[in-house]
């Protein structure tokens, strides 16, 4: 008779005890599924007395998520502590110390240490499996380590925070700005506890360079994501794009070129007709292109107990069946570390302005773009607001570089009254 597949979960919030119901509620579906049965030895959080809304008398105790890491009882280490140092790093870190594989939901940990953790498991043969650390859900990793390895990838783009969707969403359906609907986030609970986390990218960008490593056999590389947030962006942007047919997304992408790897995670107009454009709400959304696949468009819950639990339960039964996956889809040993680059990639882009509201105005400023080689598609004046007047201009393909160097031209002109928001119009 096959032995049972044993777990230790570390930690017990939303995906944790999503985990435990999973094997709880479908015990029979997952031993006929891989071959094995599953089962939970022991479990370790802060609070042990705490009501989770599941059973948990049945598993031994730790306190320490490291003395769970060492069990001899347990064969699979589950991680869902969060965070990139602390608690989850040590017990990861002892797991793999213990011959123990890993699964994780844990982004932050990879995106910062996932190279070095990789290849210490590769080194004993270990796993570490981490679907659930990218877009809850969605079978993102699966898909580029194995549905799509055949391919040679040429982009990953997506919506990688539910959060952030949210809020841009909620901003243009209900007409609000956007410190309302980012209270409003907040108490609906949405928000991490350091919101810089959501709304300054920094989350997606994690995912966004955990895809990376997988789809262009690199290093992960999250220092050189470059990030921007959606503070900035206003209730008259989201009506503005709108207008023209596009909505604002936080868009991540990376891609391969001639220069390097470009990885960015910022604001970006995409057509409203596109499936980025018509996603709404907290759901996630990942685009991968691939040379002989062509574009591939997975879409899903991005967070919550019930999506990310069942990614955590993929990789399990993974591990279950025998599938034995390098972490990255090759050899950690094997990939190499890429060149950073910036984005140079010419797009057109969406400026918003307010200009004095004198004669000549708009011409200093297309003087300002002409001499800079940028020329305008569209442009738009909206009513009048006391002395200034609000413009908007679409520009043709330009390069965030040129486009840079015509934003720092504006201050020159003496017709400028407040700082340009410039967003980029992305291919999708």
């Amino acid at each position: 008779m096959t032995t049972p597949l044993r777990l230790g979960i570390a930690g017990l919030g939303t995906v944790g005890t999503g985990v435990v119901r999973i094997i709880q509620n479908h015990a029979g579906l997952l031993a006929a599924r891989s071959g094995r049965t599953i089962t939970i030895s022991a479990v370790s959080a802060r609070s042990k007395g705490k009501d989770r809304g599941v059973k948990l008398d049945a598993y031994a105790w730790e306190d320490d998520p490291v003395a769970l890491a060492q069990r001899d009882d347990v064969d699979v280490f589950v991680e869902v502590i969060g965070g990139s140092e602390g608690p989850a790093k040590l017990s990861t870190e002892a797991a793999i110390a213990a011959s123990k594989d890993v699964v994780t939901a844990n982004k932050a940990l990879l995106a910062l240490h996932g190279q070095e953790l990789a290849e210490a498991a590769e080194a004993q043969g270990l796993l570490i499996r981490f679907e659930a650390a990218v877009a809850g859900g969605i079978p993102a990793i699966k898909a580029l380590t194995e549905g799509l390895a055949g391919n040679e990838i040429t982009r990953v783009m997506g919506v990688m925070n539910g959060t952030c969707n949210y809020i841009l969403t909620r901003m243009e359906s209900a007409g609000l700005p956007y410190e309302t609907v980012f209270e409003e986030a907040r108490a609906l609970g949405y928000l991490e506890a350091d919101p810089n986390l959501d709304v300054g990218g920094i989350d997606a960008g994690h995912k966004l360079s955990l895809l990376s490593a997988i789809a262009f056999g690199t290093r992960v590389d999250f220092a050189n994501v470059e990030l921007e947030g959606i503070g900035a962006i206003s209730i008259e942007d989201i009506r503005q794009a709108a207008d023209m047919g596009f909505r604002i997304k936080l868009l991540g992408v990376a891609q391969m070129t001639g220069r390097g790897l470009e990885q960015r995670m910022s604001p970006c107009l995409v057509p409203a007709s596109s499936p980025l454009g018509q996603l709404q709400g907290g759901t996630n959304m990942v685009v991968l292109e691939g040379d002989s696949v062509g574009q591939i468009v997975l879409r899903g819950a991005g967070a919550g107990s019930g999506p990310t639990a069942s990614a955590v339960i993929s990789d399990v039964i993974d591990i279950a069946r025998g599938n034995r996956l390098s972490t990255f889809g090759q050899p950690a040993r094997t990939l190499r570390a890429a060149r950073a680059a910036k984005a140079a990639v010419p797009a057109p882009y969406y400026l918003r302005m307010q200009l004095i509201d004198k004669p000549g105005a708009l011409a200093k400023v297309a003087r300002v773009l002409g001499d800079g080689g940028i020329s305008i598609d569209r442009m738009r004046q909206y009513g009048h607001e006391d002395t200034t007047a609000p413009v908007l201009i679409v520009t043709h393909k330009t390069t965030r570089s040129a486009l840079d160097e015509a934003l720092e031209g504006f201050s020159a002109t003496g017709v400028v009254a407040a700082p340009t928001v410039a967003i980029r119009i992305e291919a999708v």
